[in-house]
């Protein structure tokens, strides 16, 4: 299927299922300003509204997934003052944000660099896959700035502790202590973007092989208890959510497909040789 095509994305559905989100300047690295920003905004709008969709991938072109920050960016922003930095920042903040609430699972494949904000990229994603040489760093201290508007993500991906130093060093790190950190869930067997696709597609089949619904809910169900204290304001929630599924049309196909001992509807072959849905 084809991709659409920005001034620096590509993006759609590249299969039935499996979606793409990829950077696509490879000239600078995958540096993000603005306007890669305000298209990457668009292109999650869109891709979330695509109705098939079951699974989301997020990779770049080129040598480097991405060197994190448009120089000219950045000039065009040290000329600015604290209002429109604010709405600079306010508009980064906005894409991390629906990145990570994104409704289907996202993968993330990395390959060379993923630096400064491409680091908040890559924890908002489900999962992440980077080759072996791939190699990561929060840098924004070196330049006098900090990794305020990803530090949400970041943090939650690797820990207070690590963030603590990765913050504070800007050192740089390699996929094996990214690995170590949950930055990142594998790494793949080379460097090619070959390896990286082939990494990952046990995670999509396994993904696309289970209740559309149910994925959606699961993810959101780890969004709202991953904060949330015991309490009897969460036990009720979790326990409205595993009712709400059991009654819905795929809970009640998943457990009759189960105790009938079939394949429940959304893994059953079409002519086509898909899936229905």
């Amino acid at each position: 299927m084809p991709l659409i095509t920005t001034e620096f994305l590509q993006y759609g559905a590249e299969s039935a299922y499996v979606g793409m989100l990829r950077l696509n300047r490879p000239e600078l690295h995958n540096a993000f300003g603005d306007l890669m920003i305000a298209e990457l905004i668009q292109a999650l709008d869109a891709l979330a509204a695509m109705p098939n969709l079951r699974v989301l991938l997020l990779e770049s072109t080129g040598k480097n997934f991405s060197a994190g920050a448009d120089l000219n960016w950045m000039r065009a922003m040290a000329q600015k003052d604290y209002q429109q930095n604010l709405t600079d920042a306010g508009a980064l903040a906005l894409l991390m944000q629906k990145l990570n609430s994104f409704p289907l699972p996202v993968i993330a494949l990395v390959q060379g660099a993923a630096f400064g904000g491409a680091v908040g990229l890559v924890a908002c994603c489900d999962m992440a896959i980077a080759t072996p040489k791939a190699s990561f760093c929060l840098s924004e201290v070196k330049i006098g700035l900090i990794p305020a508007v990803i530090s949400p993500y970041v943090v939650r991906a690797i820990g207070e502790r690590a963030s603590r130093r990765y913050f504070t060093t800007a050192e740089r790190f390699d996929a094996k202590t990214a690995l170590q950190l949950g930055l990142i869930s594998e790494v793949a067997e080379s460097e090619g973007q070959a390896d990286l696709r082939a990494k990952a597609q046990p995670l999509i089949d396994a993904i696309i092989a289970n209740s559309p619904q149910a994925v959606v809910a699961a993810k959101a169900l780890v969004a709202y208890v991953a904060d949330a204290p015991i309490e009897p304001d969460t036990i009720a929630e979790t326990s409205r959510r595993i009712a709400a599924i059991r009654v819905s049309s795929e809970g009640q196909e998943g457990l009759t497909a189960f105790l009938d001992k079939r394949t429940p509807a959304w893994q059953q072959p079409t002519s086509a040789g898909q899936t229905e849905e």
